[in-house]
């Protein structure tokens, strides 16, 4: 897993986990922890324990992902079942690890040390235009946390250079901001341009204030071996896709 010093405290864990080290084989080769991928469920099971076990943490929670600005705050354990339909988790409860499932889209982890407060966020395109990374950090004042002192890192996330998108698209941001233009250049392809979600979501998060902020500026697409790829998938006519998890849990 990669970690981060913006993220490392006494007292908690985290890891921005690659496809690697895991059992699942084939299209989802080899930590897929992915539960709405086609794999194995014994296998994505083995493959969340272990996350689990990496962190030291009591157990792993994540969502039913939508790619929304909706945050549930975490204060137990939750069922496959029970998984609420957000993008957003925060919690002040040691031993849960709060974890994000990625396959190009933007995995965020938040952190205030001084109040032990941690969030955890995916932020796909609509997310991020949604508000999602804000959402989050208001979740997390909700519980104590302070926005002077919570520090953001982005985890492996498509870079802009992979990032093509037509001319809707940027219609579409344009019309909830013109200043938006600029996370925008023209792509190769006559109507296409490429988007810079990191830098998007880097900015968001600094003009409400969040002032300790990183990009890690791994690309997924790009980086086969290391990462699962929604868009690489597309492209080479896969049949499906697995999802890495990025996970910050409290301890004890």
């Amino acid at each position: 897993m990669i970690t981060t010093p913006l993220l490392t405290h006494k007292g908690m864990t985290h890891g921005f986990f690659t496809r690697e080290g895991g059992v699942s084989s084939g299209l989802f080769a080899s930590l897929n922890c992915g539960l709405g991928s086609g794999d194995d469920p014994t296998l994505v099971a083995e493959n969340r324990g272990r996350v689990v076990q990496a962190l030291k943490a009591a157990d792993l929670v994540t969502a039913f992902q939508v790619h929304s600005a909706e945050v549930a705050v975490v204060d137990r354990p939750w069922t496959t079942d029970q998984r609420p339909r957000v993008d957003g988790l925060v919690t002040n409860m040691p031993g849960l690890a709060l974890g994000v499932l990625t396959a190009d889209c933007g995995p965020l982890l938040f952190a205030d040390p001084a109040a032990r407060v941690v969030g955890a966020a995916h932020a796909g395109w609509k997310g991020a235009l949604a508000g999602i990374a804000e959402a989050t950090v208001l979740a997390m004042e909700k519980l104590g946390a302070k926005r002077d002192n919570i520090a953001a890192v982005l985890g492996p996330t498509i870079s802009a250079r992979n990032y093509e998108v037509s001319r809707d698209f940027l219609t579409t941001f344009l019309e909830v901001h013109p200043d938006n233009e600029r996370f925008f250049t023209a792509a190769v392809r006559a109507g296409h341009f490429m988007f810079d979600l990191p830098a998007y979501l880097m900015a968001r998060l600094g003009a409400m204030g969040v002032e300790r902020i990183k990009n890690l500026d791994l690309c997924t697409y790009q980086h086969e071996r290391w990462f699962f790829s929604y868009r690489r998938t597309t492209h080479k006519h896969e049949a499906d896709y697995g999802r890495q998890v990025s996970a910050i849990a409290l301890m004890p």
